[in-house]
């Protein structure tokens, strides 16, 4: 007598006896099919999640923090509550003397300039920065290059457009090498560049946003020696948090700030923000997994029971199957297939599911809501292993039916 996995006429006894009880057999194969979707879906869903709100922070370096002075809410020194007060150049270089700190990235902004290249023109901010910026923030280059340390030294006259600007002043062709106007200074365009991340440092993208060295902006606008912001990076061992202090009282010894007042100088700290989202999604995907592994568990002891029931009703057939010539080996493979067929089947049918919902949920939201093959492969071989598992001990029930128990269950 001839089973086995390969055996074409044992898979369609397997067919027929699964069938024998369509509804027991598809919601067995329901409880199987919703698991792995489950799984699948709660993994693949906390990954999507957890890259969109990364999305937000895209380009920063992960160690980095930004500070800008603000409004005093505290009168001092003459200065009276709600005045304003700036950073200089001169605390950028103090801020990267403080032990711990890697670089101090100095920006300014200028709000809405007219900007023109031939007939095409529009209006867009303005940002200066200086050689340090690509340390605490990576924008994506699309063509060209970015403001770099020459730039800044010799006061050049030099644009990084942002691909919303390089767009509207340049539709026809690459603007490289091509000169803009603003307000009547011609800036040599550099490069092209974008940011993934939808924080704003200086109020607006970096897409709709001019950039030349932070030199040039002082001189062309009569900036002077004020900075809008700085970027700080930390060294290894340290952090922005364990910084702040140190940065916080050096500003205060060179500005009349009061030393209660927590609002005049912001520091928003990225590091914290990376932190607090590899906390927040570690315990998302931990909740997935158990969740995912419970519905799980429910469909497998339904495979258990099912195949239970199944050698219980086919007393009569295993031991007359026993006494023509069938080896306990048969007839554990003969159960065992049934059970592995209806995992794999329901299992590959719940992924399928899963990478389908996925799918659209990437189509909607811009982001990669999906699972990868291996993740997939695992979720899948670990259903199959249960499966087999659940499978196991009625199988050896099966196994040890003899012919004469046939007889008496007649």
């Amino acid at each position: 007598m001839k089973t086995g996995f390969l055996d074409l006429e044992n898979w369609r006894e397997i067919g027929a006896t699964l069938m024998r009880n369509k509804t027991r057999t598809l919601l067995t194969a329901f409880g199987i099919f919703w698991g792995t979707a489950m799984l699948a879906m709660l993994i693949g869903g906390a990954d999507g999640l957890e890259r969109m709100l990364r999305r937000n922070f895209e380009g920063f370096a992960s160690n980095s923090a930004v500070i800008f002075a603000n409004r005093r809410s505290i009168s001092y020194q003459g200065f009276n509550k709600g005045s304003g007060w700036s950073m200089t150049t001169a605390d950028i270089d103090a801020l990267r003397r403080i032990e711990g700190v890697d670089a101090v990235a100095a920006t300014d902004n200028i709000d809405q300039l007219p900007i023109a290249a031939g007939r095409y023109s529009t209006t867009t901010a303005v940002q200066g920065v200086d050689q340090d910026f690509m340390k605490a923030f990576l924008p994506t280059i699309r063509s060209g290059r970015f403001i770099n340390e020459s730039d800044q030294r010799h006061k050049a006259k030099v644009a990084v457009l942002g691909i919303n600007v390089a767009n509207k002043l340049f539709p026809a062709g690459n603007a490289i090498g091509e000169f803009v106007n603003l307000q009547g200074i011609y800036y040599k365009v550099v490069g092209i560049a974008s940011q993934e991340a939808e924080e704003r440092i200086n109020g607006e993208k970096i897409d709709d946003t001019v950039t030349i060295p932070l030199s040039t902006l002082a001189f062309a606008f009569n900036r002077g020696d004020d900075v809008g912001a700085a970027m700080l990076t930390a060294l290894p061992g340290w952090s922005p948090g364990k910084l702040k202090p140190r940065i916080m009282r050096v500003l205060r010894a060179r500005h009349p700030i009061h030393p209660d007042d927590t609002q005049a100088l912001f520091f928003f700290d990225v590091s914290e923000q990376f932190a607090m989202v590899d906390s927040l999604f570690m315990g998302i995907t931990l909740l997935a997994i158990f969740v995912g592994i419970g519905t799980l568990v429910a469909g497998i002891i339904g495979v258990g029971n099912i195949m239970w029931v199944i050698v219980k009703e086919r007393t009569s057939e295993i031991g007359i199957r026993r006494a023509i010539g069938a080896r306990p080996l048969d007839i554990v493979v003969q159960v065992m297939s049934e059970g592995i067929a209806l995992t794999s089947i329901a299992g590959t049918a719940g992924i399928v599911f899963a990478a389908a919902v996925l799918g659209v949920a990437d189509t909607l939201s811009g982001v990669r809501f999906q699972i990868s093959f291996g993740t997939a492969a695992a979720i899948f071989a670990v259903f199959l292993v249960l499966g087999i598992a659940a499978s196991i001990i009625p199988s050896l029930k099966a196994m040890k039916i003899k012919p004469i128990e046939a007889i008496n269950d007649k």
